[in-house]
């Protein structure tokens, strides 16, 4: 992308996750919903918006009440960022934000895993570099 467009994109990503952070009247929009990224069209007349919701459960229903928002979300923006021409707003679950969680998952569950057989086969109340440990 060209700067501008990385401008541009940027300008509209902060300013969405701003009017989200506010919230939206819709029952079905639930949990932390965030603004990975947006993707422009060269020509600048589409932005892709990745969003991520947390908890992971209430992901569909939110994405759908986004949907239907999206034309409501489009003027907030338009109103905050002044370009000639908003481009038309798509909001996308962003799933590679979501293989990021399980992966950072499972590592935080290997971390676990490793310091609990460490624990058991060391001495209790010392840290991994052998210092006493206060607890806390």
């Amino acid at each position: 992308m060209r700067k501008r467009s990385l401008q541009i994109a940027s300008n509209i990503q902060r300013e969405l996750q701003n009017r989200l952070a506010r919230g939206l009247a819709d029952p079905r929009i639930k949990g932390l919903i965030t603004v990975t990224r947006v993707e422009l069209s060269d020509d600048l007349k589409h932005a892709k918006a990745f969003v991520s919701v947390m908890p992971e459960k209430h992901a569909k229903i939110t994405m759908h009440g986004l949907t239907s928002a999206t034309r409501r979300l489009r003027k907030d923006v338009m109103d905050r960022i002044h370009i000639k021409e908003m481009p038309t707003l798509r909001l996308v679950y962003d799933e590679g934000h979501k293989a990021q969680m399980d992966v950072m998952a499972l590592l935080e569950k290997d971390r676990q895993e490793r310091e609990g057989r460490a624990g058991a086969g060391g001495s209790a109340g010392t840290d991994s570099d052998g210092a006493q440990g206060d607890g806390g």
